[in-house]
């Protein structure tokens, strides 16, 4: 018993020269001293802790409660007196800091549109006046839509000129294309007549350089309809172009082929980089490529649910990131989405 009272005098007697220690206690480093003092692995109140099992089993509860008591009352005024040394440290400052109201406010930075939706914006705009509406569809598509529906059957070698993102789900696939929207569009509208924008980010696994992307924006256009030819879609792009880059620009309409038209096309603008001479953004060609077309593919207009013998229609694949490097010089399609924004700014 008489070993019991001595413990817990000599608990409390830690505790109050624990407290008599914390009144001097002003900066955070004596702080951290005084924790490790009295609250450390080797401090008295833990060294307490360690004498504990060898006590008769009568005494270990009522010392072990003391104990703990005493060991959680000292971290309460550490806790009170951390507190109490932040507050004075942060009433110093302020006391010692002026602010100087005379010097010039930081102005914020606006956001504004990144220079991929302007060009996105001024296509519309245009493309609005030559009587074309917007239809959006999904980026994550199926492999019907994307290739099947398109006359691109599982077997067909022409898949291989799209480098695909394949998802864990069978059949699922990132849109290489927005070409997909034609079916979603045509199952819509048919059998009426259709002109419409499919705008929209497409993905490609492809090798990235000075003007190629693994993604991309692409804007679509289709036109189904009765008696519409070959001349409707040259008239149309030619159309565009002039509106969009000018009337002195030059370009050039060379064959192709797609799997979804029929016959095809591809046209090309002359370099604005390099002026035609041959740069690393035309691959030395002095051309660069802008958008694919064609004549909707018989197979394609019946599977969109268009008489192929009375109807007829054309496509076209623009590339929004590609008319951009013309429009402003840019010289490397990475800088669009590297979200530099000294790059940004300039538009």
């Amino acid at each position: 018993m008489e070993e019991k009272k001595d413990l817990i005098a000599v608990l409390q007697q830690i505790q109050q020269k624990a407290q008599d220690a914390l009144h001097s206690v002003n900066s955070a480093d004596d702080l951290e001293r005084w924790k490790f003092t009295y609250l450390g692995r080797s401090s008295e109140v833990m060294q307490v802790f360690k004498e504990i099992p060898s006590m008769e089993t009568a005494l270990r509860p009522v010392l072990g409660q003391k104990a703990n008591q005493v060991k959680t009352e000292l971290e309460k005024r550490l806790e009170l007196t951390h507190e109490r040394i932040q507050q004075a440290a942060l009433a110093n400052n302020i006391k010692q800091q002026k602010l100087d109201v005379t010097l010039p406010g930081r102005q914020p930075e606006r956001g504004r549109l990144h220079i991929a939706t302007q060009t996105l914006q001024e296509i519309y705009r245009i493309l609005a006046e030559m009587g074309f509406q917007v239809y959006r569809s999904r980026e994550v598509e199926s492999d019907e839509y994307n290739f099947e529906l398109l006359n691109i059957p599982a077997y067909h070698p022409a898949r291989d000129l799209w480098d695909t993102f394949y998802t864990k789900k069978e059949g699922v696939i990132l849109r290489t294309h927005t070409s997909p929207g034609q079916i979603h569009a045509m199952h819509e509208y048919a059998p009426d007549p259709v002109r419409i924008v499919l705008p929209g980010m497409v993905y490609r696994y492809e090798q990235m350089d000075a003007s190629h992307e693994i993604q991309f924006n692409q804007i679509e256009l289709l036109a189904v309809g009765r008696n519409i030819t070959f001349g409707d879609l040259r008239g149309t792009l030619e159309e565009f172009i002039r509106r969009m880059f000018g009337s002195g620009v030059e370009t050039r309409l060379r064959p192709s082929y797609f799997p979804f038209t029929e016959p095809s096309a591809e046209m090309d603008m002359k370099c604005i980089s390099c002026n035609g001479k041959g740069c690393g953004v035309c691959s030395g060609t002095g051309w660069l490529e802008i958008l694919g077309c064609g004549m909707v593919h018989p197979t394609v207009l019946k599977n969109g649910g268009y008489d192929p013998e009375k109807f007829s229609g054309f496509a076209a694949g623009l590339g929004t990131e590609r008319i951009s490097m013309l429009r402003h010089g840019v010289d490397d399609i990475r800088n669009f989405w590297a979200n530099d924004i000294r790059f940004l700014k300039q538009f």
